[in-house]
């Protein structure tokens, strides 16, 4: 079977008139291009996957189901911020509050999958080596997890909760870890839906980025086409999709309190009917919840693929304005349709493509035992290029504290949070233990 692995280099794809960057060590400008094929080496190398695991729904179950408890471990401090909404944010920062480490260290902030959260293996795999001291082979960095509404333990405290296109609660986020750390570069990184979320927000912000470059691993891109792509397949339609849902439906079923506490409100009523699917996929839940309940224009929208066309990123993405790297597998079973970004996005200077023969969906395992990723390696080359190498004016930032304690900046008045609690987190905990931690 070894002579059956890819032996192939991820294809690259940069724009036809990349962007420009300026390096600390000199004062010429570089290229884009010029600057990931000298300085991220490692995405012009062959990538070996792991040879037991032959295809993309391999690679993608090994990493739903494989055990990855001993390894990449990593623990946080986490902070909990009431929104002004009324809903909580997890932030877990690693490692664990370090004095020791100077404030103008550069921040990783992680947008993480669909019901994921900073427990993830995927997660951990790049978070343990880039938070890991320089001395121990580290990128000595820090890294916070924005955990989503209700995810890896975060208490669901509002009716309002989270969408493939919902922005806003990062910005709220990184409005408190810019005030902490005025001083630090912050760097992004997305997995799947996730990185739909963070390539919305970089778009949307532009030249006005908090993030000044961003990874992004899995991303599902255009929303209709892979939805499309998971119900003409079979396993689209009797696995993934319906696992998707099920995941969904057990974290909505652990809140349900919250949200039914006023009847009357329209998301009680939506969420009603959902839970009431015996076997709901996403596409279900979509269907019935999400596309109904946002409490502000578009929503809500006349048909679930009338919500997936504008969540999606894949045109966005052409608005783009600070590096960002996005990587999607071939034989990704969940993103099916694994494409540029849009016509436009492509020549967007800012934007550098990279596809994988096999890899899976969040998987890209290599090794003997399955346990390491190749993407590990040309995220954290990445990371550390604009993370330390890059001259990036860290942006200034101007927050008040309203009489209610909350957060705010002028140039987003209806947003604001406030810390409303601080513990310790085991990153490495069984998937079990998630909901059983009463935060």
């Amino acid at each position: 079977m070894p002579e059956k692995r890819s032996r192939k280099a991820p294809r690259l794809h940069f724009p036809p008139e990349p962007a420009y960057v300026v390096l600390k060590s000199q004062s010429d400008s570089v290229s884009l291009r010029d600057l990931v094929l000298s300085r991220c080496k490692s995405l012009s190398t062959k990538y070996r996957p792991t040879w037991w695991l032959p295809n993309g729904h391999m690679h993608t179950m090994h990493s739903v189901l494989g055990d990855f408890s001993e390894v990449d471990k990593v623990w946080y401090q986490r902070r909990l911020l009431r929104l002004v909404d009324g809903g909580t944010l997890g932030l877990d920062f690693a490692p664990p509050d370090s004095p020791d480490i100077p404030d103008d260290t550069p921040i990783i902030v992680v947008q993480h999958g669909l019901t994921g959260g900073s427990h993830e293996p995927y997660v951990r795999s790049v978070l343990a080596p880039a938070t890991a001291p320089v001395d121990r082979g580290g990128l000595g960095y820090r890294a916070v997890v924005v955990n989503f509404r209700g995810c890896s333990g975060v208490p669901i405290t509002s009716p309002k909760f989270y969408t493939a296109a919902q922005t806003d609660d990062l910005r709220q986020a990184l409005t408190y870890i810019s005030s902490r750390f005025p001083n630090a570069p912050l760097v992004g990184l997305g997995f799947s839906i996730g990185g739909n979320v963070l390539i919305r927000y970089l778009a949307e912000e532009g030249v006005n980025s908090r993030i000044s470059a961003a990874a992004i691993l899995g991303n599902p891109w255009d929303l209709v086409k892979n939805t499309l792509g998971l119900h003409d397949s079979t396993m689209g339609r009797y696995v993934y999709l319906p696992g998707m849902g099920a995941n969904i439906k057990r974290l909505l079923l652990h809140h349900q309190a919250i949200f039914f506490k006023n009847p009357a409100h329209p998301t009680a009523a939506a969420l009603r009917a959902a839970l009431h699917l015996k076997k709901p996929t996403l596409t279900d839940f979509d269907d019935i919840y999400t596309r109904t309940v946002g409490d502000t224009p578009p929503f809500p929208f006349n048909s679930v693929h009338e919500y997936y066309a504008w969540a999606s990123s894949h045109e966005v993405a052409a608005d783009v304005r600070v590096p960002c790297l996005t990587i999607n597998a071939a034989d990704d079973p969940v993103v099916q349709r694994v494409q540029m970004p849009g016509a436009d996005a492509q020549n967007n200077g800012y934007v550098v493509t990279a596809i994988t023969e096999s890899g899976g969906h969040l998987g890209w395992f290599f090794g003997r035992k399955g346990r390491k990723r190749w993407t590990t390696k040309p995220v954290l080359e990445w990371l550390q290029l604009f993370g330390t190498d890059v001259v990036r004016d860290v942006p200034t930032v101007v927050v008040s504290v309203d009489d209610d304690g909350f957060i705010r900046e002028s140039q987003w008045p209806n947003l604001g949070c406030k810390e409303v609690g601080d513990m310790l987190v085991d990153g490495n905990r069984p998937r079990k233990e998630l909901f059983l931690q009463g935060f």
